[in-house]
């Protein structure tokens, strides 16, 4: 599994505790930035990961921000991306097991270090079900894009 991962300079650290944890797992990963804590624009990050996860670059992106908010936003604005915001592990289960989430979104001002790697582990673990009601409703929300962005097949 490829994953990108990102953040702006509200998330830098959580950030580069969860590349250590990618690192060490032996995840095959690209950071996309911020390579500091210096001050940066969310929706510059959010939208490369995105767009690399789209393309297919990237199996899964994750995307941490100071709420996780503002990444959710940038990254849902591309077609293709289910980015689920998620500061528990019940919300990042079923956001794979349900939604079929490709970008995990949370923020450091939010949840601590511990937490954020057991959600990580969760999402990255938790397969979509790929099947029935979840299936069929994966389906719809394409149907969405397609009716509202040009281009989108």
């Amino acid at each position: 599994m490829r994953i990108a991962i990102g953040s702006d300079h509200a998330g830098y650290w959580l950030k580069e505790e969860i590349v250590r944890y990618l690192s060490e797992s032996g995840y095959d990963f690209r950071d996309f930035g911020a390579y500091s804590a210096e001050r940066c624009d969310y929706p510059d990050i959010g939208l490369a990961v995105a767009e690399a996860v789209a393309r297919g670059e990237y199996d899964r992106g994750i995307l941490i921000c100071g709420s996780g908010i503002g990444m959710s936003i940038t990254a849902n604005k591309v077609p293709g991306i289910r980015a689920a915001l998620c500061n528990d592990v019940y919300t990042a289960a079923v956001s794979r097991s349900h939604n079929d989430s490709n970008v995990l979104t949370f923020g450091e001002r939010v949840v601590g270090v511990g937490v954020a790697l057991e959600v990580v582990r969760t999402w990255l673990s938790t397969e979509f079900s790929g099947e029935g009601r979840h299936a069929n409703r994966i389906e719809k929300i394409r149907e969405i894009e397609k009716k509202y962005c040009k281009g989108v097949n």
